[in-house]
């Protein structure tokens, strides 16, 4: 994997909105980190945030549903999102595909390039 790919999928992390801000912090310092002889360290902190921030779509499910989902995207909105993310499951998906999940799904699945 290139220096310019690994840059590209913790861009992904820190650009996304729905990124925690932890996830955020954590991506930004691997990018800071990649070239240099401190890399591997903050690849594992990155995968490992990944790990952690990533949303199963049952979970994401269960949220939509929830009064706190109602307060904070609206229960319309909610609801919509609630009707997406069962459509992602009913299509196979297993993980919420939001760009912040999306992104820590990449990173996931990349994390014996990014680590080795």
């Amino acid at each position: 994997m290139t220096n310019e790919e690994k840059l590209k999928l913790a861009q992904a992390a820190v650009d996304a909105v729905s990124s925690c801000p932890e996830f955020k912090e954590v991506a930004g310092k691997y990018i800071d980190a990649v070239g240099t002889h401190t890399e591997k360290e903050f690849a594992k902190y990155l995968v490992a945030e990944a790990q952690e921030d990533i949303c199963s779509i049952d979970n994401t499910i269960e949220f939509m549903q929830t009064d706190m989902a109602k307060e904070i995207f609206g229960a319309e909105t909610a609801k919509e999102k609630a009707e997406h993310a069962k459509a992602v499951k009913a299509a196979g998906g297993l993980y919420c595909d939001c760009p912040g999940c999306t992104a820590a799904k990449a990173i996931i699945d990349a994390k014996d390039e990014l680590i080795k």
